[in-house]
């Protein structure tokens, strides 16, 4: 596991974005784990946020113009990832829409700079891939193109009810139906590594044996 994606997921425990008991997710399931990308939600974790979004975006080798941010967790992410990669010398543009379209003033659903080129998108994580697919029309219709999608955890399991599991997580269908990358700064193996590993709270070790039975179940091969 690299430093950086180590030091994201000790930050998001240590700023309670993400947990560890028992939790229902939106398909159902009991997850021992929950990450919920909400409650970064003042100045300084929002900054520490962006770094690690923009620092992965440079790391992973995209070509790209500009970012995207779905409406409404990919807002904030978007444009805290632009100013991010500006600290950087990297200087983006950045665009987003609206759940309604505006009617007066700038009118329309997309607001910030034209959609144009490359265009990444970014998210805080992909369930059913709705957020993805709703963009990539968006950017298509304008003219662009979808060239990556940017999260920040992949949970790495299998989508679908049980007794119907796809063998890929939304994730990999998300990347093979658009046929373009998607990127995480963290995922489920380095979440696992994290509790295996020797700076992991003794407190969180108890849980070790339940993200790893929830993996076994629905995990990815």
């Amino acid at each position: 596991m690299s430093n950086l994606r180590q030091d994201f997921i000790a930050f998001s425990v240590k700023t309670g974005v993400l947990r560890f008991g028992e939790f229902t997710t939106k398909a159902g399931r009991q997850s021992p784990y929950f990450f919920n990308a909400g409650l970064f939600h003042d100045g300084a974790t929002l900054a520490q946020l962006s770094q690690f979004y923009a620092q992965t975006l440079l790391d992973s080798g995209v070509e790209f113009d500009m970012l995207f941010g779905p409406a409404y967790k990919g807002i904030t992410l978007a444009s805290a990832t632009a100013m991010a990669l500006a600290g950087k010398g990297r200087n983006t543009s950045f665009a987003y829409n609206r759940k309604e379209a505006k009617d007066h003033g700038e009118g329309g659903t997309l607001v910030g700079a034209k959609l144009a080129g490359k265009v990444v998108i970014i998210d805080d994580v992909i369930s059913a891939g709705t957020s993805v697919r709703e963009s990539v029309d968006m950017i298509r219709a304008a003219g662009a193109e979808p060239c990556a999608v940017l999260i920040a955890l992949d949970r790495m399991e299998r989508a679908g009810k049980d007794g119907q599991l796809s063998p890929n997580s939304a994730v990999q269908e998300v990347a093979l139906q658009y046929n373009i990358p998607v990127i995480s700064i963290g995922n489920l193996d380095d979440l696992f590594g994290y509790l295996n590993g020797a700076g992991a709270d003794p407190q969180l070790l108890q849980h070790k044996e339940a993200v790893a039975t929830y993996r076994e179940r629905y995990g990815i091969a």
